[in-house]
This record gives structure tokens, sequence and C-alpha cells, in this order.
């Protein structure tokens, strides 16, 4: 066993009595007392009494007004780093100060973690991560996620310090309107942070998706030394994380995946909001993580600069797995009345405590001042440029030797679609429609993903577990692996709500296009995934299917009814609900070109006829809702409809047209768009003057009310379904085109 394990801190001396010491700390010596006990009294140090053993099995190692094992730190400055540099501790405490102050200013915010993660940190960001705070954007530059987005101080206090455009005024105004250091983490690529984080889990499962997307992108474009893309995702994360149940998705396939450039710093305070954790998380995290594949370095000391870079090193090295180092740490560390306490998580901790904190830390400085050889020190400009050129004189060479590979590495990575992907899409398309064959729009997802994927080698995705249902695996599709990330096609497992935000963290990443399936009543546990996608303005193309009671036998628990309202509604959410394969070929068209935000893809399980449209209908679409059948004049009336009952709308206008009625018929697959349309289209398409109207959509009718007016009528459905065949489920419903002849007619009547 590796006796680094047993090593502990003791103040006030420099004596080394561990045998292993110096081969443990082969980096260099600190101004430590470094005790190395054995091994059977599991980390019990007899020279402080404290114990270095797991968190979980202790009442508390550092309670309120203890430094613990590091006490009275104005004396432990570790300034025998280097010559004339400032120490490590020195170098940690500027982010400790920057995020009591900033936090005090705004009256709110979290200052524990930055805190107690301070010492970690400047291990990570000084020594090895790899960033050029010039070039923000470098496509080869290490990601770096705080997937604990609460203790937010602690990235801008990192970005500041390393020389990226957040200046101190930014970190004034914390939390304050118009500012860019929002309460949580907000994705800022001029900034280098990568992934907005705040909902707990998320931000570890964005990092297994930009972990894995490093691994194919350097599977399609390394050429033998050519390791244009090589780069570790890094990944700071806390209890409330390994707590919430995405992480336990996301990990997992991490672990299959032997994602070995992905690296988590857990910081192992034993504190949530509540309070000591003891009483809710009692999980063995080092068995867990050990049970997924992962490489799992425990009881870290998060204080000690030696032992985290060791761990660092020995993470490193392992190429085959992921690596989560359990670093033992106390939260809010330099607080002589609060740290060790649920009272630092969430809340400032006061002008009367941050004095106390600045003299127990040696911080001799005003709120907001940092000393200039301590802020050079922190300037990663000049390496990062330096770091960041190496990697460029490597390209170039291999931009020589590999003029293809790299002019398709360079659009990937910009995000630009291939030169002639419009004429490609339009005859796509065009060929559809003169197939004009009848099919579920599942199938006739897959036939646009045939039809496009072939000229968009970035597309890659999968499904929850569902591939034969969804219909996500294309003629082109290629399963990735542990041992071979050359694919295009994950297997996900069924885990949606992880597969969701791995998805966002391979488009955060860059140079693919992320898309997943799964039942769109499954939607409900990627909730939060979606919204952040949204949040984040992100590509994330989402293929639902089995859309509603036409599911069937399956019954109510898979049938959805009110998802395709509850996904409209969420903002830059776009939904579309097509009725035939060229609205699905469309459809798909629109979220391949928007890189704004994500798309949900509705669709069915059951067959559907092929509506016939000219070229202008079928531009159309792409404003949400046109005139699909229309007649001569005038309407009587207008039948407003989605996806599968589109066919009823039109059976019924003929029904209709042959009693004399003027009947218009009017598709609006993607209620988004067409809201957003000009208030002539919308006229044009919906006259004012016609106010006989009737909705037909098998979901929830809240929100059609809005098209069909105070006197129309809307046919939908608001209650849970029945488990039946799926076309006795329509006609007890309603949804029949007797019973829309029967609707019409009475909105008619008035």
């Amino acid at each position: 066993m590796d006796p680094r394990l047993y090593l502990q801190i003791a103040a006030h001396t420099t004596r080394i009595v561990c045998p292993y010491a110096l081969m443990c700390w082969s980096i260099e010596v600190r101004s430590y007392d470094v005790a190395c006990d054995d091994p059977s009294k599991q980390g019990k140090c007899a020279a402080s009494g404290e114990t270095a053993g797991p968190r979980k099995s202790t009442e508390s190692n550092y309670k309120s007004g203890s430094l613990g094992p590091q006490q009275n730190m104005s004396k432990q400055s570790d300034r025998s780093t280097t010559a004339g540099r400032p120490g490590r501790r020195d170098l940690a405490n500027a982010i400790r100060a920057l995020s009591m102050d900033a936090v005090q200013a705004a009256n709110s915010g979290h200052p524990g973690a930055p805190m107690g993660m301070a010492d970690i940190a400047e291990v990570l960001w000084n020594d090895y991560l790899r960033h050029n705070p010039a070039n923000p954007r470098w496509s080869n530059r290490d990601r770096f996620v705080l997937s604990n987005g609460h203790g937010s101080m602690l990235l801008y206090s990192l970005l500041h310090l390393t020389g990226y455009p957040l200046t101190m005024d930014e970190i004034r105004n914390f939390r304050q309107f118009g500012y860019r250091t929002a309460g949580h983490p907000e994705r800022d690529a001029d900034l280098a942070i990568e992934t907005t984080t705040g909902p707990l889990g998320q931000g570890i499962s964005n990092a297994v998706g930009m972990a894995l997307a490093e691994r194919m992108l350097a599977a399609t474009f390394n050429r033998g030394d050519y390791n244009i893309v090589d780069h570790r995702t890094w990944v700071f994360l806390g209890d409330g994380c390994l707590m919430e149940g995405i992480s336990h998705e996301a990990c997992s396939l991490a672990g299959t995946l032997k994602l070995g450039k992905l690296i988590c710093l857990y910081d192992d305070n034993g504190i949530s909001i509540d309070g000591e954790t003891d009483a809710w998380f009692t999980d063995d995290t080092a068995k867990r993580f050990d049970a997924y594949g992962w490489q799992v370095i425990d009881d870290v000391d998060g204080h000690d600069g030696a032992a985290i870079a060791n761990a660092i090193d020995a993470a490193i090295a392992d190429s085959e797995r992921p690596t989560l180092i359990c670093c033992k740490t106390v939260i809010g560390f330099g607080s002589p009345n609060k740290q060790g306490t649920a009272s630092t998580h969430g809340a400032p901790l006061g002008d009367e405590e941050i004095a106390a904190t600045r003299k127990e830390l040696g911080w001799d400085y005003p709120p907001f001042e940092i000393p200039e050889d301590i802020a050079t020190a922190w300037n990663a400009t000049e390496r990062g440029t330096a770091s960041e050129q190496q990697w460029r004189n490597m390209y170039n060479a291999y931009k020589s030797a590999h003029p293809e590979l790299a002019e398709e590495f360079e659009r990937r990575s910009s995000g630009e679609l291939p030169a002639a992907w419009n004429e490609f899409a339009d005859a796509a398309i065009a060929t559809i429609d003169a197939d004009g064959a009848d099919m579920a729009t599942r199938k006739a997802s897959l036939l646009a993903l045939n039809a496009f994927a072939p000229s968009l080698p970035e597309l890659a995705g999968g499904s929850a577990d569902l591939t034969g249902s969804n219909l996500t695996k294309h003629d082109g599709s290629t399963a990735i692996s542990g041992d071979n990330a050359s694919g295009n096609y994950i297997y996900f497992g069924v885990r949606e709500f992880g597969m969701t935000a791995i998805c966002n963290g391979m488009g955060l990443h860059g140079g693919l296009m992320p898309y997943s399936g799964t039942f769109l009543t499954f939607s409900d546990y990627a909730r939060n995934a979606l919204r952040m996608a949204a949040l984040m303005k992100l590509q994330n193309i989402l293929v639902y299917t089995h859309d509603s009671i036409g599911l069937g036998e399956d019954g109510p628990t898979h049938q959805p009814v009110e998802h395709t309202a509850s996904l409209r509604i969420m903002p830059n959410m776009r939904v579309w609900r097509p009725c035939d394969s060229v609205e699905t070929a469309v459809a798909w068209r629109d979220a391949i070109e928007r890189s704004d935000g994500p798309t949900s893809l509705i669709l069915t399980r059951q067959g559907l006829p092929h509506q016939s449209r000219t070229e202008e209908q079928i531009c159309l679409i792409r404003r949400g809702g046109y005139i699909l059948n229309d007649c001569e004049g005038t309407p009587d009336i207008i039948l407003i409809s989605t996806g599968s009952e589109i066919a009823l709308a039109v059976a019924a206008a003929e029904a209709l047209a042959a009693d004399g009625v003027k009947a218009r018929v009017v598709s609006m697959p993607c209620t988004n768009l067409f809201a957003a349309e000009s208030a002539d289209y919308k006229n044009a398409v919906l006259p004012e003057a016609v106010t006989a109207r009737v909705v037909i959509e098998a979901g929830v009718t809240d929100a059609w009310w809005l098209y069909a007016g105070a006197k129309g009528r809307v046919i939908g459905l608001d209650r849970f379904g029945e488990s039946a065949p799926a076309g006795e489920l329509f006609k007890h419903f309603g949804f029949s085109v007797e019973n829309v002849l029967k609707i019409a007619r009475e909105t008619l009547a008035g």
C-alpha cells in the first residue's frame, strides 16, 4: 500500500520522521512536519491526535476554531517553493481573500468551497493545467469544470489571477446585474468558463462528455506523432455532486469507456447546507468509483501541495482509467471560528470573522488587493502562450503533412457546416418528397439521418438503450467502446439524464454535433439537462419517439400527453412535431443548422401518410406553421394540427369541402418558430377575421387556445391515456375524422 496515505501534517516543526518521505515527496520537502505512522493505526497521527482516515468514520476532524493539522496558517506560508517566488500557501490565500471579500461585498454567496479548495486549485492551475489566458478558445486547451458551481468565486479568482480578461471590478461586483461574475458560473468561451454549473452533478456529467469528445476527435484526427487533439479534462466536485443520481449515470459510463484523461478532484469536506453529511451520506465513495473502473486515490490531504501533486501525477500516469482524487479538506479553511461548519457554506463570513481570518492566514492586505509578487507568480499568460505556440508549431507540420485532415479539423472546430451543405440538404429533402413514402416519423427520422449523415462526419449520437425503437443508428454509424473511440455511435444504456448532460458536454467541447434518443415520456428524466442546454444556447438534438397515446398497449406510464407542451414552454428550446417524412427531414435540417440552442424532435411510433406539397410549401415549413391544404377565397373554418393528427385534419377538410364548407388546413410542426414570425405572416396563415377554428393534437390543450381563439375549439387530451391498441385509443379519445367533423360543424354553428 502506498505509504503516502499515512502521511500526516503537523504544525510548527520541520522534522521528517517518515522513512518514505523523500520518496513520497520527491518534488521537494516543504516546511511542514511530516509524520508517517504505522498503517495498522489507520492514519492516526500521534503528534496531533487528529485522524487522517475517512471522514465518514469520524465525528468531525476539523471543528470551529481549530485549523486541525495545519494550525496557524500565518506561520505556514510555505515560502521555500522557489527562490524569490511566493509559497504555495501565500498563492492559495489570494484565492481565499478574493472569495471571502467578494461574497461579503455581495452579501451573498458561498465562501466555504473556494477557501477549502484553494490549495488544490493552486497546485492544479499553476503546475498542471494547460491553458492560455491570451487565447481562451485554443482548441487543445485542457478543460476545467467547476462542478460544485456554488463555489464560483474559486473559478473567478483563478481566472482573474491567471490573466484572463476578468477585471478586479468584475470581482468586486460579484453577483451583480450586468457583470460576468454570476452567482453560479455561466458558460463564457472568452473566459474559458467551459460550462454553466450550479445544478449539482451536471458539471461532472458535462465533463464526461468533454473527455469523450476529446477521445473521439483524437481517434479521428491524430496521425503518428502529430497528436493535435491531446488534452485533459479536470473537474472539481463536492459531496452534492456525488449524491445526485446523474453522477452515477455519467461516471459509470466514463469508466466503461476508459476515459483516462478525465481527472476529478473531490472536495471531501463532510459538510453540506444542512450540516455534517454523516447523517445522510455514508457511501464508500472510493469503493463506488473503483467499481466503475476508475482509478481512485483516496485520503489525500487537500491542504498539502506535495500530496496533491503526487496524486495528480498518479492520475496522469494511468491513461486507461478516469481518476477520482479524494481530497480531505476543511470547508472555509482559515476562518478561525467558522471553518469546518455549515455556516461557511452559503453565507458571508461577516466583517469580524473576515478580519480574524486575515490575521489567521497572515494576509495583511486590504480587500481586493493582490500584492505584486503574488499577482506576478499567478499570471499564466506567458507560459500559456508558449504552450499554445508549441502546439501550433506541431499543428503547422501536421497541416503540411495532412492538409485535408487539417482543413476538416478546422471546419469542425469552428462549428461551420460543409461548404456545399445547402445544396446537399435541398437535394436530400427533394428526394424524400419525391419518394412520398408513408411511414412513422421515427422511421422518417432515420431516413433523414441516412440522407444527411454522409456529409456531416461530426454527427455523433446514440440512444438510452432504445436504439431499435428510436432508430438513431444510421447506416454510417459505428459504435465506440473502451478500446476503440474511432466510431460515432454511443450505447448510453438506461441513462437518460446522464446521456443528455454528456451530449451537452460533447457539444461544449466542440468538433462534434451530438444527438440522442429515448421515448418522449422519459424526457422527464433529462429535464434539467435540457434546461441547461437551452440556458447555454447549446446545440443538442433530442430524438423523442413514441410521442402520444399512439404508443398503444404499453399504457399511460409510457404515453406522453403533457411532455410536448412542457418542452414548448422552455425558453430557447425548439420543438418540432412533424407530420410526415418531409416535415421530419426539414426538422432535422433546422436542428442541424441551429447553433444557438437545443432542438426536440417529437416523433411517432405509428405510420403516417405522406402529404403532398409544392416546393414553396416545403420552404414554408421552416417558418413553423404554414397552409398545407387550402380553399378558394377566405376560408369558413381553419383546422390547425401537428404530427399524427394532420391526417385527420386533411380528411375532415375534404369532407367539409364536399358539403360546400371552405376549410383550410394549417400544419404547425414548430410552434416556437411560428410564434416568432411577423404579425403579417401569422395573419396570412390565420386571418383574424376567421374565428371558426379547430385545433387537433393528442396532448394537453392549454397552449393551443392562443390559436383556437375565444370562438374556437381544441380537440386534445387533458388526462392520462389507457392501455389498448393505438387505433382504439384514438377513437375512444375523439381523435377520429367523425369527431373532428362534429366539432367543426358545432364551431361553424357558433
